[in-house]
Formats: C-alpha cells, structure tokens, sequence
C-alpha cells in the first residue's frame, strides 16, 4: 500500500511511470516469437479455466528457418500442427539463427541450433521424442545440428537423448547451388552462374558453404563432407536414426532453390509433367515417391579428397550419400496460382497474406507426420 500512495502521490511521474508500462507492454513479443520454454512454463487454459489434468506432450518438433529469416517464417505451420496434435506435441520455431545471424554459416548456425536444442530439451524432462522440419538453408542447418554430438554415446539411436521421428525438409539445397540450373532465376548460363559463384561472399559463410567454396586446406566442401561421418560430427548416423525422412521441392517457379537439389535426385531422375497426379485434397501435391535406398559404400574422405575434383563428381558423391537412407520426395507445383512466382516462400506459407496457396502442403506435411 506504501507504494500505492507513492506512486498516486508523485502526480506526474506516476503518468510518466504509466506510460513507460503501456510502451513497455506495446513491445512485447507476439506469443509465437516467445521461446517454448516461456510458453510451455504457463499450464494450459481452456474456456478460462486451467487444464491441471492434461497430459504434457511427448514429441518435440523444431522447426528452422532459412536464410535472414526468423522464428515467424513458420508461424502459420506451427499455429497447424497446434490446432491438430494439441495434445501430443510442442512445436519450437528456432529462434538461434535469425537476421544477419544466418550468413555465419552452416556448421556455426549448426552448433548453436544444437546447443537451443539441448537447452531445451533439458528444460522439458517430459520430452520422449524429437522431430525437425527445415525450410531451404535451414533444412542444412538442421542436418548439421543432428551430426553435433546428437547420437547419444549411451544410449545408440538418440538425438538429444530423445527417439528421433520425422527429419523433413523444404526446399532446401542439400547439393548445394552451384551446379546446372541450381539457381532457376539464372536460367542455366554458365556466365550469370560463374558471376554468382564469384559473388556468393555476399551471404557470408553461408554462401560459401552453398556454393561449395569452403575447400580449406584442401578439403572437401562442408556439404560434401556431411553426406558421412567425420569424426565427433556423425551427419549421417544421426540422420539414419530418424523413421522417416521426407525433402518437400518445388517443380517450378522457385528462383532461389533448384529442383534437383531441393530432392537430392539427378537431371534424369526427375518426374516428368505426364506422371503427375492430381489430388483435390492437396492441390498443389503434384508427385509423391516412396522412399528407396541404393546400395553405395561408404566413402572414404582421404581418398576421395583426391578423387572428387570436379563438381560433378562431388554432386554425385552428395547423391549417393545421401541416398544410402530412404527418403520420401514430394515434388509440389504451384503452377496457375496466382501465388507461383512466391513458390520458395509459399511452399512454407512463410506469410500468410501472399504465400496462403501453400497451406495444403503444410496439411499434408502434418496428416502424414509420424507422432
């Protein structure tokens, strides 16, 4: 009551003090930018009244932005995967690599991914398994995150102590963007291609390690060293771990990330537009392949180092290494919706307003998720 008086006694500086609160209160963070460690502390409310007797949830999904991205590219999809497993999951939108913070590259946004991941799932004992679902270089960023000591020594098979589920990826360049027609928006010619090799610094780290620059003291390029294991960085026993793997592609109408890179397939792989299906319920789900596994041995870094010198021969070895786990590849086509030329942002419903044709690939995302 002291205070009270105080405050109602001082006249103007209790206007003043008001309106600090007000603006203080006008800055806070929307809920979806709060960390799910803030948002999982409250217990749940329905109709005004609190939930003491619902069951926490189990299965931890962190979703990864991509590049000078944040937290809101996933809003709408986590706001989804909310309305339909209330019950059984708890979505985390990454928020250790946002802006700026993501031209730093893939192995430090990798570890600082990893190490968001460990803070939380620390935090939320009641967490039994995990999944992640990236969106263009944050479907590399997620790959590498796994790969930092995520497989539990003690206990084969983890990913930060928890059983991993679903690993899922949108458009992102997982052989990189330097090969042929990599990036749509150039249209193929070897000089706009070259002068985007030249001027990837741009992006940072990060544009070096898409670009498959990073060949330091002679080695391989990051991605191609991820399609194994390297040492402490186990890339691919982590990704193996996981019961399903899926890479989400647009077939056209995305500048920034090539289809081939975004499925992991080569030129002749691709479906053809005479094979696409048509589906009322997933309109712009054009082409689903079951996943298969080809048998490639595992290579060998200190031959291969030697061996791998051209970009051919380095985009076949990240095919076949990736290959040697099943993937399930959905090739989506926006192509007569008003929205197609959006298509890298509208296949994540990155923002609602100009990207909405993308919902449907979010649903099917979820309807086929593994709980």
């Amino acid at each position: 009551m002291a205070q009270v008086r105080s405050d109602a006694e001082s006249g103007n500086g209790g206007k003043q003090r008001g309106k600090r609160l007000r603006s203080r209160s006008y800055l806070r963070w929307p809920t979806f930018l709060k960390s799910s460690r803030d948002r999982a502390a409250a217990p749940p409310v329905q109709d005004g009244r609190v939930e003491e007797n619902r069951p926490l949830p189990t299965h931890l999904v962190v979703m990864v932005n991509g590049i000078v991205g944040s937290a809101a590219d996933w809003k709408y999809a986590a706001k989804q995967f909310g309305k339909r497993h209330p019950e059984n999951i708890m979505v985390h939108c990454s928020e250790s690599n946002y802006s700026t913070l993501t031209f730093h590259g893939v192995d430090v946004m990798g570890e600082r991914l990893a190490k968001e991941v460990m803070s939380i799932v620390a935090s939320k004992p009641f967490l039994q398994k995990i999944s992640f679902v990236g969106h263009s270089l944050g479907g590399l960023v997620a790959r590498y995150a796994i790969g930092v000591k995520s497989v539990d020594e003690k206990i084969d098979g983890k990913i930060a102590g928890l059983e991993p589920i679903n690993f899922i990826t949108f458009a992102t360049p997982h052989l990189g963007l330097r090969f042929h027609k990599q990036i749509p928006i150039l249209q193929g010619s070897y000089k706009l291609e070259k002068w985007a090799y030249r001027t990837c610094w741009i992006l940072g780290r990060s544009g070096k390690h898409q670009f498959l620059r990073d060949q330091d003291d002679g080695k391989l390029p990051l991605l191609v060293q991820m399609v194994n294991d390297c040492g402490n960085l186990q890339f691919m026993s982590a990704l193996q771990s996981f019961k399903r793997r899926v890479a989400y592609s647009n077939v056209c109408f995305d500048f920034i990330v090539g289809r081939k890179t975004s499925s992991i397939r080569r030129q002749h792989e691709l479906p053809k537009r005479q094979d696409f299906m048509k589906n009322s319920q997933y309109p712009h789900i054009v082409y689903v392949e079951k996943p298969t596994t080809f048998d490639t041995p595992k290579m060998d870094f200190l031959a291969t180092t030697k061996e791998l010198r051209t970009i051919n021969d380095m985009e076949d070895a990240m095919i076949d290494g990736l290959n040697r786990v099943p993937w399930e590849r959905v090739d989506v086509s926006f192509r007569g919706s008003k929205q197609r030329f959006f298509a890298h942002s509208t296949i994540q419903v990155k923002t609602y307003l100009i990207n909405s044709d993308g919902s449907d690939v979010i649903f099917h995302m979820i309807d086929n998720f593994l709980l």
